[in-house]
């Protein structure tokens, strides 16, 4: 029986789709986990509910326009992510203004496809992901993301360590706050859509957010954090899409359940700091906190 199933797994993995599917994750796993720990260093949880249903909208425009949906998704968020930038300023952040967007924007979607008259099967069916129909274009995407993500990461580390410790400290130490934030939200708008055909809208959460929440628990300082994530996003996206085809399961779930399992592994090892990576920062602009 192992022998045959292993059979299956290693005719499975000869398929082209297949194959697109396993590099796509790859990807994947190198530049959302990363988006993840942006996500919960700037506590901006809702911002990937609203860019869902964002996506929702520019699939449901794409459909009725003729135009690739996806491509209309990742526009969408693109700019959803940077007009609502300058909110992140205000006192009251970005939960309210994410609640509105996500409202209008399903309300829009859903009004589109009905007045239309366009079958929103096909809208509806990327909640839940389509990961064998990855083609070239998202191939394009995912690698774009694989390579800017950490790119910025490195290249602005110390500003993105101040900005994700305290704005107001960035601020008064020179970093650029409004265009970081703002380049910060639009990979985290693309990063979402990019990765709904690979699990789904509703599960996009096991490719972004459960490895960077891993990482938190097991790294010390925002670099080893981001780390971590990106080694756990691998190790996740290839054991759950391998365990996936050798138990003919959908892929989404079985990640989502993988990476969930790492995440309970992670927080059942005994902590051996006293806080989060935020704590060793001094609160002067002289001692920035730890990015290596």
């Amino acid at each position: 029986m192992n022998t045959l199933a292993g059979a299956d797994l290693g005719a499975m993995l000869q398929l082209v789709p297949v194959r697109r599917a396993g590099v796509a994750l790859l990807l994947a796993a190198v530049g959302l986990p990363v988006i993840g720990v942006v996500i919960v260093g700037l506590d901006i949880m809702p911002v990937r509910f609203a860019m869902m249903h964002v996506a929702l909208l520019g699939i449901a425009v794409g459909l009725l326009t003729g135009l690739d949906p996806m491509l209309c998704a990742l526009v969408a968020c693109a700019l959803s992510g940077a007009g609502v930038a300058p909110l992140a300023r205000t006192p009251a952040g970005l939960s309210g203004a994410m609640g509105l967007l996500m409202s209008l924007a399903i309300a829009a979607a859903l009004l589109l496809l009905a007045v239309s008259g366009v079958n929103a099967s096909g809208a509806f069916a990327l909640l839940w992901g389509s990961i064998l129909s990855v083609g070239t274009a998202d191939l394009v995407v995912l690698g774009a993301l694989a390579v800017a993500v950490p790119t910025l990461f490195w290249w602005r580390r110390r500003e993105v360590g101040l900005l994700l410790y305290d704005r107001e400290l960035a601020q008064c130490s020179g970093v650029p706050v409004r265009f970081l934030t703002t380049a910060l939200l639009v990979l985290v708008a693309v990063a979402v859509a990019g990765a709904i055909k690979l699990t789904g809208a509703l599960l996009v959460d096991a490719l972004t957010l459960l490895p960077a929440l891993a990482a938190r628990r097991l790294g010390r300082s925002l670099w080893s954090i981001t780390l971590w994530a990106v080694g756990i996003g691998v190790a996740v996206n290839a054991t759950g899409f391998l365990l996936a085809l050798w138990l003919d399961w959908p892929p989404g779930p079985v990640l989502v359940l993988t990476a969930g399992a790492v995440v309970l592994a992670a927080h059942l090892i005994p902590e051996r700091r006293t806080s989060s990576w935020r704590a060793p920062a001094s609160v002067t602009p002289a001692s920035p906190p730890s990015s290596h």
